[in-house]
């Protein structure tokens, strides 16, 4: 087959996933802005991307004529999806296609698309036409009435399953009470967080840094994204006409590291986690370098000058830890060595000072007030862990200097 300019690949982007601003101006005076651009990720769907093509540009150079994009990811199906979806190109000049051989999985193919994207409004539909393609025409007006994002949900008005077993309906729920108690911020946003059906502002996401895992990309981009205004739209979840379905109990398994990756990573008690499970491995090294150094079978040097030693190998272990995970998203900002040796020698002093505090509270808390040596200091640990966080958050880790 003769492949002309129009029918060409789309190159897939690389580096991390992030969305970026629209390009202005636009290639040429005469090209309009795209409104939507509506990402089609596929695997083995030869049988199906035909009819979603067709069904989705009759209802789109209707609503919006010459103002969309449908962009296919396949993940280099076994089954040439990608080349039948080529083969649709000169006759729905609005579909471009995309073939991924290095990467796989839907959610990063929904996002490499997005990246390819020229749209102000970033959606994601299924291929096997269990999202129904009418649809889409009432999550638009969801967006049209001023919402940062629209999502078709089977528990609203309107909503449901079609044929579900009582199995499938209590995994479903289930999966998303779960949700609820991981990250009820999150999940707890929309009725159906499992929904692979959504429209979004570009703007709500330029430069995020996106780490999906699985197949729920919505709840990546509720998490990490800036979307105050949400809007739902009922629909019924159709069974699969033609290929096989792609779900399994994989899904369930990295759904739910997925929970808690994102439970990990956001905000001030996912990092003060983080800080006490690193701050935990130093304990470690402190403990396994004070006996190499200090006891009578091994190096046997002083007490003081090993316990100084290990300290500062604990405390250097910490900082790597923290800086490469607990503050990785904010050290990756500044980087440089220089600016890692400032944040390593303020750590080193925060460090230091919580060694202070941490004795001053365990002789008041066991001196003054009786308390069980013990009981003392697991209450001391626990005040200067908060200590340290809170200083290392404002000092070591500066969030202000991201704006330099």
């Amino acid at each position: 087959m003769n492949l002309t300019r129009s029918n060409s690949l789309l190159p897939v982007p690389s580096g991390t996933l992030q969305i970026s601003e629209l390009p202005k101006p636009f290639k040429s005076f005469d090209e309009a802005p795209i409104k939507l651009s509506l990402i089609i990720p596929t695997y083995k769907e030869a049988a199906n991307v035909q009819t979603i093509v067709d069904q989705l540009s009759s209802l789109l150079d209707e609503a919006l004529p010459q103002a969309y994009e449908l962009i296919i990811v396949d993940d280099n199906s076994p089954d040439d999806t990608w080349k039948i979806a080529q083969e649709l190109m000169p006759k729905y000049p609005q579909l471009q296609v995309m073939r991924r051989v290095n990467e796989r999985g839907l959610s990063s193919a929904v996002i490499r698309g997005w990246q390819a994207s020229r749209g102000e409004v970033l959606g994601v539909i299924d291929a096997d036409l269990q999202h129904p393609p009418e649809l889409l025409l009432k999550l638009w007006g969801e967006i049209q009435r001023g919402g940062d994002m629209a999502v078709a949900s089977r528990h609203v008005d309107g909503g449901g399953v079609s044929d579900w077993s009582i199995v499938r309906r209590f995994l479903s729920r289930g999966a998303q009470i779960l949700g609820l108690i991981i990250l009820p911020g999150v999940i707890g946003r929309v009725s159906d967080p499992m929904s692979g059906y959504f429209m979004v502002r570009r703007k709500c996401i330029i430069g995020q840094r996106l780490n999906p895992l699985g197949y729920k990309i919505l709840i990546e981009v509720l998490a990490r994204g800036r979307v105050p205004w949400i809007g739902e739209v009922g629909y019924v979840f159709q069974e699969r006409q033609e290929g096989e379905s792609k779900v399994t109990s994989k899904q369930y398994v990295d759904y739910l590291r997925h929970l808690i990756r994102l439970r990990f990573s956001l905000g001030p008690v996912g990092r003060l986690l983080r800080f006490g499970l690193v701050g935990f491995s130093g304990v470690f090294i402190d403990m396994i370098v004070l006996y190499l150094l200090s006891d009578p079978t091994t190096l046997g040097l002083p007490l003081t000058r090993s316990k100084i030693i290990a300290s500062e190998l604990a405390i250097i272990n910490n900082f790597l830890w923290n800086d490469f995970w607990t503050f990785g998203d904010i050290a990756r900002r500044q980087p440089g060595k220089r600016q890692r040796l400032k944040r390593l020698l303020k750590f080193n002093m925060i460090c230091f000072g919580g060694l202070i505090l941490n004795v001053l509270l365990l002789n008041l808390l066991f001196n003054i007030f009786g308390i069980n040596r013990y009981v003392a200091n697991l209450i001391a640990i626990a005040a200067v862990t908060l200590w340290n966080f809170w200083l290392n958050m404002k000092l070591s880790w500066r969030v202000t200097d991201l704006q330099k």
